[in-house]
């Protein structure tokens, strides 16, 4: 059960390497994580999702969701392919809520049920959505992680992201 780990040579397509890690030189090698096992499957996220996606993503520690229906929907719509389940017969072992604005990606919510880790989902469903996102043109990707969740900023660290300490996020509500 699990994923498994290969590297994967920069790829020349049109002048361009076109299998390279963001952010990094043009001659980078990739890696790339795959399902070696069929006790998995990699799914787009439809509506059919939402309220397991929801359940899951509300019971990770670090993880908040609180997308109503309707946003749910228009995140979808607006992003054909980019948020990703991955289900072990019928039940949802991970998912994660990923939208791009055009210019940047975003991951909103990466949760893998508790029963399930320990076996690289989460890795998995980050790169295929870093994939994705570089087929879309996109070339980076910002990730929001709860003040405290600990957990969560080792598993972004361990993989290759960073902090950035020259923002400081600002909101306002618009309803």
């Amino acid at each position: 059960m699990g994923i498994v780990r290969r590297s994967l040579a920069p790829t020349m397509v049109d002048g361009k390497y076109a299998n390279c890690l963001p952010g990094s030189a043009t001659q980078t090698t990739q890696e790339v994580y795959e399902l070696k096992t069929s006790d998995f499957r990699l799914l787009p996220m439809t509506m059919d999702d939402y309220e397991e996606a929801l359940a899951l993503w509300n019971a990770c520690e670090g993880v908040r969701a609180n997308e109503p229906r309707e946003e749910m929907a228009r995140i979808l719509s607006r992003n054909p392919g980019l948020c990703s389940v991955i289900r072990s017969g019928n039940e949802l072992a991970a998912a994660v809520l990923t939208c791009h604005d055009g210019r940047r990606g975003y991951l909103y919510h990466l949760g893998v049920a508790a029963k399930f880790r320990r076996h690289g989902l989460g890795r998995l469903l980050v790169n295929h959505s870093l994939q994705r996102l570089r087929e879309e043109g996109i070339s980076r990707c910002t990730i929001f992680v709860i003040r405290g969740n600990e957990a969560g900023e080792a598993f972004w660290k361990r993989i290759g992201w960073r902090e950035r300490m020259d923002l400081a996020l600002m909101v306002t509500d618009l309803t």
